[in-house]
């Protein structure tokens, strides 16, 4: 008797698992792939005598095309073998565990540590200090993002345009016009003078856009603001009486400590402490400046959300037309939505400024709001935790390939590993909503709640039962 179940779950596997239809399903995934694979991988163009020549890596595309064809057979034989039962309506998930609550104060701790820790190893101190800020840019971003997508359920496309007006308005401002106006003396201070002057003008530029998408949703609202980040992109390339165009603004002053340069001066940073000169002094303190603007960034989000205009956020996301029979002004909601979610990108865009030193339109093009977007949605729509994981896991991704050295040895000779790390986040975005569809980090604490608070899941946020 105790085979027979065994034999017949055997039959059941047989029966769901039909070869012809998977033999077709795997031809037809290995010619799609072959498609798209074939003139993005196979043809690369190099440079030749007085011209460009044409370069063929077959070898590459068909190595690529079998790791697709492979990691679909094995989906077919993961989903055959799945028990009938989970064929049936799946319950709602329960609460879980708050994860931001333990996770949180870890990641704050390490945060604030870091710079100490990347001390114990000299040789790889700046390269690990220069990732920290990186990660933490697109974490100021994603946070800023989040209140636009996650909270306001408002499609944002546009979100690097609101990255370059903060960039764009500190160095112009502390280039040009500060000297003019108050001297050479405003330079020390340009940074902390400028960077609320570039948040307000960014999130100016958040209510002008806001306008003209009053009434659009979805697809439509996506469409008009991808338009507004090209728009803003190609003003800044052809306007070069004002912004350089595409010779970019350079020579940008970066942050003084009170006043002190980071220099072997008398008045420098080192001699006001009495220690040594040392260039990664300067990175560390742009490291905990961006630390400190996101962390502000977190915390302003978090009260506004307990604030009726987070609600207000919310409801619109829910249901726009129910917010609208409940009193809510739709307008102002979505204006603030986007002017504060702007702020925000503006305040990172000068910090992107000052630590650059360079910028120009080639720094702010769809690839960067697209980055940012996928941090948002592969984090969970409005989890603050969960766009600090998806920042770690997206931005990790790029400089995993700049140490698989040893892939040159397997692929074809002049292949660089690092030109594959879009192809391996694009899979690993893939992965995330086939497994988890909602994000990284699907709980969600309620701004309201009667008598007792309860722990929402995003599974039933999203279908509106939240």
């Amino acid at each position: 008797m105790a085979g027979a179940p065994k034999s017949n779950q055997i039959s059941a596997v047989a029966k769901t698992l039909d070869p012809a239809a998977m033999a077709k399903d795997l031809l037809f995934t290995a010619i799609l792939s072959l498609v798209i694979l074939g003139p993005i991988v196979g043809l690369k163009t190099v440079p030749a005598t007085g011209s460009l020549a044409l370069e063929q890596r077959w070898g590459t595309v068909l190595v690529l095309v079998g790791i697709v064809v492979v990691g679909r057979l094995i989906f077919h034989l993961i989903a055959a073998r799945r028990p009938a039962s989970r064929a049936k309506a799946a319950k709602p998930a329960g609460p879980g565990v708050d994860v931001g609550k333990y996770l949180a104060p870890i990641l704050l701790i390490i945060a604030l540590a870091l710079p100490f820790i990347a001390s114990l190893a000299p040789s790889q101190e700046r390269r690990l200090v220069d990732l920290a800020i990186l990660m933490m840019t697109y974490v100021m971003l994603g946070w800023g993002l989040n209140v636009v997508v996650g909270l306001a359920g408002l499609l944002d496309l546009g979100y690097v345009a609101f990255y370059a007006v903060g960039a764009y308005s500190y160095a112009l401002l502390s280039t040009r016009y500060l000297p003019q106006w108050f001297g050479d003396g405003i330079l020390p201070w340009a940074f902390f003078v400028t960077l609320p002057i570039a948040g307000m003008l960014a999130a100016l530029w958040g209510l002008i856009l806001g306008f003209p998408v009053l009434r659009l949703r979805g697809d439509y609202l996506a469409i008009v603001t991808l338009a507004f980040g090209e728009i803003i992109r190609i003003i800044l390339t052809n306007w070069i009486n004002f912004t350089g165009g595409p010779a970019g603004i350079d020579a940008i002053p970066r942050p003084w400590f009170f006043g002190h340069p980071f220099d072997d001066s008398a008045n420098g940073f080192a001699a006001l402490f009495g220690i040594e000169s040392k260039p990664i002094q300067r990175i560390i303190y742009l490291y905990y400046i961006i630390l400190a603007l996101a962390l502000v960034t977190n915390f302003v989000t978090m009260k506004l959300r307990r604030l009726p205009i987070g609600r207000a956020w919310e409801a619109l996301r829910e249901d726009e037309i129910a917010c609208r029979s409940l009193g809510i002004n739709t307008t102002n909601t979505k204006l603030t939505a986007f002017a504060i979610g702007a702020m925000f990108a503006g305040f990172a865009g000068s910090f992107f400024a000052t630590r650059q030193g360079f910028i120009s339109p080639e720094s702010f093009n769809f690839m960067e709001s697209a980055t940012i977007l996928a941090i948002v949605v592969l984090g969970g729509l409005g989890s603050q935790i969960g766009v600090v994981a998806a920042a770690i896991v997206i931005v990790g991704f790029f400089e995993v390939f700049r140490e698989m050295n040893f892939l040159k040895e397997i692929l074809p000779e002049g292949t660089d590993p690092v030109q594959f790390r879009m192809l391996a986040v694009g899979g690993a975005m893939v992965m995330i909503m086939r497994w988890r569809p909602r994000g990284l980090i699907t709980r969600r604490d309620p701004t309201v709640y009667l008598k007792e608070k309860k722990a929402v899941p995003t599974e039933l946020v999203a279908q509106g039962h939240g």
